[in-house]
């Protein structure tokens, strides 16, 4: 059986994880109610799924839907608002890290653990946006809590874990699909450890999947009903298909990213400690436990990066875990040195990006303009057009051809869409919808008569308006991003929308 710590004596610890959680939080509540920064059009999609509330979405699961639907139910549609729950999931996550790591190695580890976690690069930008990452890390933390639990437990405690545990696995796949990586770990983690596979009782395992099945079973009715539109989506982001197989760089880049997504001590040691682990062929039954979970979405998105790609974010589901077990390594090489200045490394870089997210001119000064472009200029950009539209008398609909464009306008012009204005439609390039916009809101010859057509960054314009019997007074407009990037839509009134058949091929429009 793995061995546990006991909790006794660790109120100074657990006194200290809780300043930490509730510092960071402040931290990260002062950056969210001071940015200037607008929300990226992944925010703005997020927000405008919650004003429908539904057991799912084209590209996502629900939770971080509910979870906007209920910070902008209590404050109000603000930019802040929007992105309040990824601060408090984080702040969750970051306790149940102490609580893991307590559970297992002590409380002097389990508040080291915290450290690490909330400090965290990656932990930074996933607290302060709107986004999956967040609710699925919280959600796995308490899943990967209820396990370690699980594996001491006997007789009505154990199945009650198993329940909590299912419940908990649940709640993570209706933030993100990657809580699979859970299941992946728990396989193997059952093939590797004896007393894994005792603690797994028929009773406990029927408990653990009934409530998973509970939990899942509305998300999984609406994509059945939805030609399982978002598994469709996840499938496609990896990408297998249409583009250069087994790229290098790719794979280079990826694992490059991770030294800056969870830190350059703490995956050095990761890997280190890996690499000892399999040179000695020993590992303790706790190191083996958090190794399973840790481990495999690193090993799988990297191999991911090298057929396809794969964005930085996608090894998440390891970061948890993986921490935990860095601050069990250097605790137990008495290598208090490097965790003192993998604490203090990542602490700066925290600083650093809060007072740019508070101030973003700080980070055009270092050259990090690049990072910040998408989430500003949206509600200029949004007024633009709208103002546009005002001058243009008897408009039938509105067109944009860019998805980010569609839900920034959504966001952004949502006082101003609507009581009388023309609606906000997607122009579909293909022969059918390729994401939620184009699904919900295709521009159709029932309210084609007159458009507002918006070509972002002047992409496919003239393909636009061949679609049309007519088309006129193209205006075109920018705003500026930072003082070296600028966002630039051009603009037509297209009258008569008959759109060119598509090439039965490609999907493409024929060519003119």
């Amino acid at each position: 059986m793995p061995q546990s710590h006991s909790p006794q004596g660790s109120d100074g610890e657990l006194r200290a994880a809780l300043l930490l959680v509730a510092a960071l939080t402040v931290a990260r509540l002062i950056a969210l109610f001071g940015t200037p920064l607008e929300l990226y059009p992944d925010e703005a999609q997020y927000w405008l799924w919650s004003r429908t509330l539904d057991f799912g979405y084209y590209s996502k699961p629900p939770m971080i839907a509910w979870a906007i639907w209920a910070t902008t139910a209590i404050g109000g549609d603000a930019e802040a608002w929007v992105r309040l729950s990824a601060c408090l999931f984080q702040a969750g996550a970051t306790l149940v890290v102490f609580l893991i790591g307590r559970r297992l190695y002590g409380p002097q580890t389990g508040l080291a653990a915290a450290a690490l976690y909330g400090l965290m690069p990656g932990i930074q930008l996933s607290a302060l946006v709107a986004a999956t990452d967040a609710p699925l890390l919280f959600f796995l933390g308490v899943t990967i809590l209820a396990y370690v639990n699980l594996l001491e437990a006997d007789g009505r405690r154990r199945v009650l874990l198993a329940a909590s545990l299912g419940a908990a696995l649940g709640l993570a796949f209706l933030s993100k699909y990657a809580a699979v990586y859970f299941v992946v770990g728990l396989a193997l983690h059952l093939a590797l450890s004896r007393s894994a596979r005792a603690a797994w009782t028929l009773p406990a395992a029927a408990a653990a999947l009934a409530a998973l099945a509970a939990v899942l079973a509305p998300n999984l009715a609406w994509n059945a009903t939805h030609d399982f539109a978002t598994f469709q989506h996840t499938a496609a982001n990896a990408a297998w298909s249409g583009v250069q197989l087994f790229n290098v760089a790719e794979m280079g880049a990826f694992v490059g990213s991770q030294f800056g997504v969870f830190g350059p001590i703490p995956l050095a040691v990761l890997l280190i400690g890996v690499v000892l682990a399999a040179r000695r062929r020993q590992l303790s039954a706790n190191d083996l436990t958090l190794l399973c979970f840790s481990l495999p979405p690193l090993l799988i998105v990297t191999g991911q990066a090298f057929i396809s790609r794969a964005n930085a974010n996608w090894s998440g589901a390891g970061y948890l875990a993986g921490a935990i077990l860095v601050a069990a390594w250097l605790m137990r090489w008495r290598a208090r040195r490097w965790l003192i200045a993998a604490v203090a490394i990542q602490g700066a870089v925290a600083a650093f990006f809060l007072a740019a997210v508070i101030s973003p001119g700080l980070a055009d000064k270092v050259g990090l303009a690049n990072g910040l472009k998408r989430a500003r200029g949206w509600s200029q950009t949004t007024e633009l057009i709208l103002d546009r539209a005002e001058r243009e008398p008897g408009l039938t609909a509105i067109a944009v051809n860019n998805r980010f464009l569609f839900y920034a306008m959504s966001y952004y012009g949502r006082d101003r869409l609507g009581f009388g204005a023309p609606p906000l439609a997607s122009w579909l390039l293909m022969e059918g919808p390729r994401n939620q916009a184009e699904t919900t809101a295709p521009l159709t010859a029932a309210i084609g008569r007159r458009v507002l057509m918006v070509s972002y960054e002047g992409w496919r314009r003239a393909e636009m308006q061949a679609d049309f019997a007519a088309s006129r007074d193209l205006e075109i407009a920018s705003v500026w991003l930072d003082p070296r990037h600028k966002r630039k839509v051009e603009m037509f009134v297209g009258e008569g929308f008959a759109p060119r058949p598509r090439n039965a091929a490609t999907g493409l429009p024929t060519p003119p």
